[in-house]
């Protein structure tokens, strides 16, 4: 698929100007509830993901990457663990050049109160487009892992003449109720936008799939500046892009178009493009094993568009003792600088920064984040560790399922997630 379609006008501007003038707000406020206690200290977008990164850091990577240089973030729930992530690992843009990664926590200033709505959140942030006088407001949700290339969607927005583009991603129409859902006409123009429908709308001649919303928009920055003062005054409004705002205009008559995600998405492994929402305990702890396999469905492993991260220093991991029984080894798994396998076995699991097995202890198709510490004897099966958990000898998990939803926040499917105050620990925050 070209990167502009067909029907639209040759291109006007080249994409490394049009980033120039494009200002990102990355929406990271939310508290991500369906991922129980893994977020009950910290903010979706700080939550750890594959081994070294936290789930924010692919969608600032793919600001870098495109050659954006303005970036704001807005914060609000729980937001100590991502501005110390976010000041310690993205602070290397270089002002003297006018660029930054700024954040913008709630004001609370004069008449307004916390973040009401995605849209809320950039109309209280109105005196950074006044600041940046961006042409292109790019509004980007910062809670969901995938690569891709956003001066590929400006430059469709710029040549389609659309006053707002929405990134869509083709899913099954099962997955598009929990979605906005995007209908759509021959030439790609935007015939309606419905959040989570009950009966969704299907691709044409695709009964079985739909247009989800990936909640990523490209707006004409004085248009959108119109749009949310006018929202911000209509009392029957939640103040939310999805809910509201694009509803509403595509009713109006607005151009907007849909931008298919397959035409920019980086690195595709087999042609399909990877995008997830890793909103419950059970889609994280698969979208992280999934890391594991021989050939993920996300390459990790890419020179040309590398995730960006902070991490601490920490020595190269360490696998100890060769007996029979007391092995220091892992197969088909990801360790990260610090950890310390001492005669133990891990298989089919992620191991964040700092983790420490001790002898005899065994690990499967696990999620282990930072500082954790696993003593000997334990048994760890189909299960999300959160950090700073500190599992005595002879400690289990995934052997005995009622027994574990006794302790435990166990899934549908079985996975079992334990923090510190589930075993009787404290634990460190922010985490």
């Amino acid at each position: 698929m070209s990167d502009v379609p067909d029907h639209f006008p040759t291109k006007i501007r080249r994409r490394s100007e049009l980033v120039r003038h494009t200002l990102a707000i990355v929406l990271a406020g939310g508290r991500g509830a369906r991922l129980q206690r893994l977020t009950e200290w910290r903010a979706k977008p700080a939550v750890p993901f594959g081994g070294k990164f936290r789930i924010i850091d692919f969608t600032l990577s793919n600001c870098v990457n495109s050659g954006i240089r303005h970036v704001g973030i807005a914060t609000q729930y729980r937001g100590q663990s991502l501005i110390r992530h976010v000041q310690s690992g993205w602070s290397f843009l270089d002002g003297r050049f006018g660029e930054f990664i700024e954040l913008l926590p709630a004001q609370q200033s004069g008449a307004q109160d916390w973040y009401k709505g995605t849209a809320d959140a950039v109309y209280q942030n109105l005196d950074l487009l006044s600041r940046v006088s961006p042409d292109y407001v790019l509004v980007l949700a910062g809670d969901h892992v995938y690569k891709m290339d956003y001066s590929k969607m400006l430059e469709q927005h710029v040549a389609s003449a659309s006053k707002v583009t929405v990134a869509c991603i083709d899913v099954p129409v099962d997955t598009a109720r929990s979605l906005g859902v995007v209908e759509i006409d021959a030439r790609g123009r935007i015939a309606a936008f419905v959040e989570k429908p009950a009966q969704p709308p299907t691709i044409p001649g695709r009964p079985d799939r739909s247009l989800g919303s990936m909640g990523i928009y490209v707006f004409d920055a004085e248009f959108l500046r119109d749009e949310l003062i006018r929202d911000a005054q209509d009392a029957s409004s939640s103040h939310d892009f999805g809910k509201d705002v694009i509803p509403r205009l595509v009713k109006e008559g607005v151009l907007a178009y849909a931008h298919f995600f397959s035409a920019s998405s980086v690195n595709m492994v087999e042609g399909v493009p990877y995008w997830r929402d890793v909103g419950t305990v059970d889609a994280y702890w698969e979208a992280n094993l999934d890391l594991t396999r021989v050939v993920p469905d996300l390459n990790l492993y890419d020179d040309e568009w590398p995730i960006w991260t902070w991490q601490e220093q920490r020595p190269p991991a360490k696998f100890v003792f060769d007996l029979e029984g007391r092995r220091g080894e892992a197969i088909d798994s990801l360790v990260s600088g610090g950890c310390i396998l001492s005669g133990a076995s891990v298989r089919r699991s992620v191991l964040f920064t700092n983790v420490r097995l001790h002898s005899y202890a065994g690990v499967e198709d696990s999620v282990i984040l930072p500082n954790v510490d696993i003593g000997r004897h334990c048994v760890i099966r189909r299960a999300v560790i959160d950090s700073y958990c500190r599992l005595t000898e002879h400690f289990s998990v995934g052997v005995d399922p009622e027994e574990d939803r006794k302790r435990f926040y166990v899934t549908e499917r079985g996975v079992a997630l334990i923090v510190p105050e589930m075993i009787g620990q404290q634990a460190h925050y922010p985490r």
